[in-house]
């Protein structure tokens, strides 16, 4: 049996290839790039636009591994129907969705939302990864270059504001448990608790480069302008929206209760073990 990944070239898609290779599993790997070549994985070139594709590389299936890639909101609820469209028809054994952050509740709108609850009329097995906040945000150039230009860490929360970071090496680890446990159903919320603040990143920072950092917040305006070069002005205008709105909001603190230590015994990283894990050099 074979587990398909979506995206499997990229930030998400990529640990979960080869955290599931290094396992010993057959995995097919799903790109837009009939040449690209993933190690230890069967390249497929499919994209989302296409329900009939996704059919017919679901079909038999042990897994799939997906999540809705930073494109319009438009983009991404028709890619959201492709997929629910794919799993109804092919009928994979198990669906690992990681939200990225986007809100799954069935008041919240949205395409993650969209599918989740899609997933759940279907009656497949599945399960949601819920991140809050990625580490891999601070590798940013805007602001992994102000740490080590200027010994600053700058980003759009309070200084007092606690969040539950997450990296995309905890999520992979999460979605190959999840589908080694096909019991646990509904979000899995992974992040670090309890949650840390932006003085406690810039601590660990300052521990990896030798040298003291701070943390400085910025408004969700400037992280607009630095992010828009990378993934477009109207996606960076809608993660500006979504900080301006956590603006108001005590925390960003996953609930115990249904987080990945609890429901799989997974610990995520610290930013001390996230920062070793990836080698980042001053």
């Amino acid at each position: 049996m074979t587990y398909v990944i979506h995206g499997a070239t990229g930030a998400q898609g990529a640990p979960v290839v080869a955290a599931l290779a290094a396992a010993g599993k057959s995995v097919t790997a799903l790109t837009r790039n009939p040449e690209a070549v993933v190690d230890g994985a069967r390249v497929v070139a499919a994209g989302y636009d296409s329900a009939d594709e996704l059919t017919e590389v679901y079909g038999g299936v042990e897994g799939v591994f997906v999540h809705l890639p930073m494109v319009s909101e438009e983009d991404r609820q028709a890619y959201a129907r492709n997929i629910l469209a794919a799993v109804r028809a092919a009928r994979p054994a198990r669906v690992v969705f990681s939200t990225s952050g986007a809100p799954v509740g069935p008041d919240s709108g949205g395409a993650a939302a969209m599918l989740a609850g899609g997933l759940a009329d279907i009656g497949v097995s599945h399960a949601a990864i819920a991140p809050t906040f990625y580490l891999e945000n601070l590798l940013m150039p805007y602001v992994i270059d102000t740490v080590r230009e200027r010994g600053v860490l700058p980003y759009p929360i309070r200084a007092d504001f606690p969040v539950s970071w997450a990296s995309h090496l905890d999520i992979a680890d999460a979605a190959v448990a999840l589908f080694g446990c096909p019991d646990v159903i509904g979000v899995v919320s992974v992040g670090q608790y309890p949650a840390i603040t932006g003085p406690d990143l810039a601590e660990a920072f300052g521990a990896r480069f030798g040298k003291n950092v701070v943390f400085e917040p910025i408004t969700p305006e400037q992280f607009c302008t630095f992010v828009a070069p990378l993934i477009g002005e109207g996606p960076a205008a809608g993660v500006a929206g979504v900080y301006a709105a956590m603006g108001t909001l005590p925390d960003r603190s996953i609930a115990p209760e249904n987080s990945a230590q609890k429901l799989l015994g997974i610990a995520p990283r610290t930013t001390s073990q996230w920062l070793a894990d990836i080698g980042l050099s001053p």
